[in-house]
């Protein structure tokens, strides 16, 4: 039996999430070899993701060795992906998504707790998080925050800021869910296409691969994968817009929100919109319509 390659990040979350897939595939009767690719985004912390590239840099050098035939399979946070397709490359599976929501972990214990600090210091350089954040703690100040999630912890147990923003999925896979002291709601922040979802990208042309990890895809997540990357295809720019897309399937019916705030809360621009989950990517460009007759590429340029 061939073993399958399936290359990863090689950080504590990365892992675990190639780890999972890895089981999944075994318990079906693969055979799985786990290969860590560094990729720029883990050499180049010292800079903000913008300025080398948004948060593709967590996958490119990834992609580039499943292309070239190093691996046979690439596990990415969905969040970390480009919303078009890499020519050659495709979604062989999306995994059930973990919770989507951001959280809090710090001091800051409720969305309006009388506890927080009158001007609290947010670590997040998330340009969508920090423009809806903004709005709800007015003065707040954010500071760039890069690395893992334990560097991150780190740097919140020394004191250099009041709390932390961090998806709430990757605390609940690593077991630090007991950290997180506020989840917000996705109607209040909403998350980051993708977030939560486990992708599995297979080469194009490579029937074997997709026929081992078609068997792990779950219908609601790619669906509603597909309707939140359509937002951000249609809208155009990077990973580091600060725009939030959500979706979910209720009783037969795709519930799409999409969101575009500016960096400092004042403008913020939303569309909700609805329709048959086999529409999904059509959907998509319809809510980046709405958002971009309300101003939203206005706000993007500005």
């Amino acid at each position: 039996m061939t073993t399958l390659r399936l290359g990863t990040r090689g950080s504590a979350l990365a892992l675990w999430q190639a780890r999972s897939v890895a089981t999944a595939l075994e318990q079906r009767g693969a055979m799985v070899e786990i290969v860590t690719i560094t990729t720029q985004g883990d050499r180049r912390q010292d800079v903000a993701l913008e300025e080398i590239g948004g948060k593709r840099v967590f996958v490119r050098e990834i992609e580039d060795a499943l292309l070239g035939g190093e691996v046979d399979l690439a596990v990415h946070s969905a969040k970390d992906m480009a919303a078009e397709r890499t020519p050659g490359l495709t979604i062989g599976a999306a995994l059930p998504r973990e919770d989507p929501r951001d959280a809090l972990v710090g001091r800051i214990t409720g969305l309006r707790d009388t506890g927080i600090p009158i001007l609290p210091i947010l670590g997040t350089g998330s340009a969508r998080r920090i423009g809806q954040l903004a709005r709800l703690y007015p003065g707040a100040t954010f500071i760039p925050v890069r690395g893992n999630v334990d560097t991150r912890l780190r740097k919140l147990d020394a004191g250099e800021m009041d709390a932390l923003v961090l998806a709430a999925a990757g605390l609940i896979r690593l077991g630090l869910s007991a950290r997180i002291t506020t989840y917000m709601p996705t109607d209040v922040c909403v998350p980051a296409p993708g977030q939560g979802i486990i992708a599995i990208e297979v080469r194009t042309e490579d029937e074997r691969a997709y026929a081992q990890v078609a068997a792990l895809d779950d219908y609601q997540a790619r669906v509603s994968l597909r309707a939140e990357q359509a937002v951000v295809a249609a809208i155009g720019g990077g990973c580091q817009l600060p725009l939030g897309a959500f979706a979910t399937i209720r009783d037969g019916t795709l519930l799409l929100r999409a969101v575009v705030a500016s960096l400092d809360g004042t403008e913020v621009v939303s569309t909700d919109v609805s329709g048959h989950p086999a529409d999904a990517v059509t959907l998509g460009r319809q809510a980046a319509k709405e958002l971009s007759a309300r101003g939203a590429r206005r706000i993007l340029q500005s």
